[in-house]
């Protein structure tokens, strides 16, 4: 049993052949999925979506891609929506300094704001995190010290300093189909490392199909692939993997219902 902690279900590329993507999903052991808003403006989007397939959930959230474009957007709104029941997440917001959409003033600007809705809601908070430890790690060190709250670092591609200093705050981290590539060692290294507790698995769909479907569209169903390799590096059966990842899943995405 597998759950795809992260994909976009509502791009064309899935959303062309949904009843497809489904159905390969279930044949490949993946037993649920949250499609991840990217603009708080489509939330109607997702929630459509999530209601229409009973193991899919959803989040609600700005990309630090369009951030500048969603400033419109406060903590209350967030708030507001979360209280859909097939909302079990805020975000994905966060920091990218490797593409930089949007000024990183208004990237910083709205995952506060997304923190803050976690804070409050007890959501958790799906992180997008690239080019950006340093700063990522302050952030993160500096809002939990006025009050703690759920996070994940998903598709994690940072480096060793910040996988720690995240963990030592309680949050979790997802791997995707990045860990399956030849030049991935340092993030196989903290997937070695992060504790059997703590890790979740993804594929970020559709985009970084994992080997051997690299430079394909990707799909849930292909989150067995990276659970495969987190497995082996790791040590442990696939089984395992399913199972921790699972529980995880469940105690961090507590709304979804998953035991």
């Amino acid at each position: 049993m597998l759950i795809d902690s992260h994909c976009h279900l509502d791009f064309e590329a899935l959303a062309a052949d949904i009843e497809g993507v489904m159905a390969r999903a279930a044949a490949a052991g993946v037993t649920g999925m949250v499609t991840i808003s990217t603009w708080v403006d489509k939330f109607s989007t997702y929630a459509d979506i999530a209601e229409r397939f009973p193991n899919v959930w959803c989040s609600v959230g700005t990309h630090p891609h369009n951030a500048d474009q969603e400033l419109h957007i406060q903590t209350e709104d967030l708030v507001r929506l979360s209280a859909h029941p097939r909302c079990i997440a805020i975000g994905e917001a966060g920091l990218d300094y490797f593409y930089d959409n949007a000024p990183r003033e208004a990237q910083e600007i709205g995952l506060r704001r997304h923190i803050a809705a976690a804070r409050i809601t007890r959501l958790p908070l799906v992180i997008h995190s690239r080019q950006a430890d340093d700063d990522m790690a302050a952030i993160l060190e500096e809002e939990t010290g006025q009050g703690a709250f759920p996070f994940v670092l998903h598709c994690f591609t940072a480096g060793m300093d910040l996988a720690q200093r995240a963990l030592a705050l309680g949050g979790y981290i997802s791997f995707s189909g990045i860990i399956t590539f030849k030049n991935a060692k340092e993030i196989q290294d903290v997937a070695a490392m992060v504790p059997a507790d703590r890790y979740l698995v993804e594929t970020d769909a559709p985009y970084l199909a994992p080997i051997p479907h690299r430079g394909q569209s990707n799909e849930p169903s292909f989150v067995r692939h990276t659970a495969e390799k987190v497995a082996e590096i790791r040590g442990v059966t696939l089984e395992q993997v399913g199972r921790e990842s699972t529980a995880n899943f469940g105690r961090l995405f507590a709304k979804s219902g998953v035991k």
